[in-house]
């Protein structure tokens, strides 16, 4: 029987860019035909933990949130990541508790815009303190013919969103600070 508050346990292959605004990609995607999912204001509190990645994703408005664990590696190409993500249903005593047993790394306050393209998903991030990124996610399996034809779709939309080699970064969020 599955956890009902599991969400997603799944691998990705995925890139972040650093642009220099965000209207140039948003009017390439509508071209594109991307499908526009929405807008989100999310809060991410990263926390410290000796493996990987832990964040704790608030959604301004939306009474759950998402504790979201991941492993990858920090390579400005798109990569591999392994990831886990557990509803949480009241995280306002969540959040006290896990500050508790865990030291907060840092806090990023972003403002996400979503498009689907081709099964890619696109985020569209303005970053407090941090400036504008384009990311790309797509959910791939564990065969490297599918991780291989599933990276090859996130370096055509790069093509597309004319996003140059010195503008990907290698690192999370967490890490730009």
């Amino acid at each position: 029987m599955a956890d009902e508050n599991v969400k997603a346990q799944h691998m990705m292959v995925e890139l972040k860019a650093r642009v220099n605004e965000l209207t140039s990609a948003r009017s390439r995607l509508n071209q594109l035909k991307a499908e526009a999912i929405g807008i989100f204001h999310q809060i991410d509190t990263y926390y410290v933990v000796p493996k990987g990645r832990l964040k704790l994703r608030e959604i301004v408005g939306e009474a759950d949130a998402e504790l979201i664990y991941y492993e990858r590696e920090d390579i400005p190409v798109p990569k591999r990541s392994s990831v886990f993500i557990l509803r949480i249903p009241q995280p306002h005593s969540f959040k006290r508790i896990i500050t508790k047993i865990l030291k907060v790394k840092v806090i990023i306050d972003k403002v996400r815009e979503i498009f689907r393209f081709e099964g890619v998903q696109i985020h569209l991030d303005k970053v407090k303190s941090l400036g504008y990124f384009i990311e790309f996610e797509r959910i791939t399996s564990a065969n490297p013919e599918q991780q291989k034809d599933d990276i090859s779709k996130i370096e055509r939309l790069i093509s597309e969103l004319n996003i140059a080699p010195r503008d990907l970064v290698e690192l999370s969020y967490s890490d730009l600070v």
